[in-house]
């Protein structure tokens, strides 16, 4: 009778622990992903989508677990803050966008030009108070899922 020989359980090896650098660059590219599909998805259509903040919400929480950032109260605020960038960046370039059709710019160099109290006007104008519902929940669920 033959036997096989007993072949020990081997554990795998612990990984090396994240790269904080990997993780602010997958955030970074990710929130700069998101914000741009939002940006054409409002050009196309001409509205504010708003709703995208859930979506970017989500992109954020998924891109902090596929960082390995140790999930708690920390994560949470690194998924606000990521989330609050995309909404800002999406904002910001949406109005660009429509004043640079205006005064014949193209949407990067309206960008530029536009100034933060211009910016924070016209965007309490485009805005309706649905926008800053689906804006707020968007940050809310940011910090729900990143935890």
């Amino acid at each position: 009778m033959l036997t096989r020989p007993i072949l020990a359980h081997r554990m795998p090896k612990p990984t090396a622990p994240p790269s904080p650098w990997f993780a602010f660059l997958l955030l970074l590219l990710g929130t700069a992903g998101c914000a741009a599909l939002w940006i054409l998805l409002a050009a196309a259509t001409g509205r504010q989508c708003s709703w995208m903040a859930v979506v970017a919400a989500f992109d954020a929480a998924l891109l902090l677990r596929m960082a390995r950032v140790r999930p708690g109260l920390a994560r949470a605020l690194w998924g606000v803050l990521v989330t609050a960038a995309a909404i800002t960046a999406a904002n910001w370039f949406i109005i660009a966008t429509q004043l640079g059709k205006v005064l014949g710019l193209l949407p990067w160099e309206s960008a530029l030009k536009l100034g933060a109290h211009h910016a924070w006007t016209l965007s309490q104008l485009a805005n309706d108070s649905v926008d800053v519902a689906w804006l707020g929940a968007g940050l809310v669920i940011a910090a729900v899922a990143s935890r």
